[in-house]
């Protein structure tokens, strides 16, 4: 659905059942230069079991109107006008790498608006090399295949792929090459540079009042597990409810274990909050 947000339309997916404001709402974030097909598999799964479903594409970027958001903290504040626009006070929300930097500062700052908060594929800081950035500002597609490539931990689709046909380098591939085909230019570095840039991670851990699940893959070489640690210890010590689920995965978590996906982000949304 097209949301209008602060003057500027925006595209929502709502998993193939129409937006009720009054159902619990569940809110889906994409990574750098991504859109809202990467959760498609997650996102209608939810619709259709009590939820209301919004996953997002972030200014700039596919369906949403530009111009792209260069930080962190512009992209949570859209967020919550987002929210406003279509009459929703709280909500679950998820966010897959860069869209993990985003959820995190949105739970943060507006603290009552999460009810749960979970974090795929995230690190603190979100660090970007020099080489990737300077591909991604002078050589998009270069920037395009070596992501592809450092975001699967396989060449191979694994048996247990969701559909026949799957291809998940060659999707990953021509989702980025279509999202920066209809973006403006530089969108891929302008997404990097905002999660190089963002500093804000611990201290919005502090501020956090919801539950906090992160999904993290085992074999991800962009994102490792390890770099979510700092992170995770400023949840703890601010008394958050904070728990973990390694899946045998890259960074592409969605597509490479889509089943196990939605087992942790389904299950964990539908936790209670008495219960958490």
């Amino acid at each position: 659905m097209i949301v209008d947000v602060r003057g500027t339309p925006a595209y929502a997916y709502t998993g193939g059942k129409p937006f009720d404001p009054a159902l619990p709402c569940a809110v889906f974030v994409h990574g750098a230069e991504h859109d809202h097909s990467v959760w498609a598999l997650q996102t209608r799964y939810f619709a259709h079991h009590g939820f209301s479903v919004l996953a997002v594409d972030l200014p700039g970027h596919h369906r949403s109107a530009g111009p792209a958001l260069s930080s962190v903290a512009e992209m949570a504040d859209w967020l919550a006008a987002l929210l406003d626009a279509v009459g929703v006070q709280r909500a679950f929300v998820a966010g897959h790498s860069m869209g993990s930097l985003i959820a995190l500062d949105f739970a943060g700052r507006y603290p009552a608006r999460a009810t749960h908060l979970a974090l795929l594929a995230t690190a603190v800081p979100m660090t970007v090399s020099a080489t990737l950035l300077d591909a991604a500002r002078e050589r998009e597609p270069e920037a395009i295949e070596m992501v592809n490539q450092w975001s699967h931990s396989t060449f191979a689709a694994k048996p247990s792929c969701p559909g026949p046909g799957f291809w998940l380098h060659g999707m990953n591939q021509r989702l980025m090459e279509r999202v920066s085909a209809t973006g403006e230019p530089q969108l891929f570095h302008t997404d990097f540079a905002a999660c190089n840039a963002y500093t804000d991670g611990l201290a919005r851990a502090a501020q956090v009042r919801c539950p906090v699940r992160f999904i993290v893959g085992k074999r991800d070489a962009m994102t490792p597990p390890r770099a979510a640690r700092a992170l995770a210890d400023a949840f703890a010590a601010a008394g958050a409810t904070v728990d973990t689920v390694t899946l045998d995965a890259g960074h592409a978590l969605m597509t490479e274990q889509p089943d196990a996906t939605l087992d942790a982000l389904f299950d964990f949304a539908s936790r209670p909050l008495s219960a958490s």
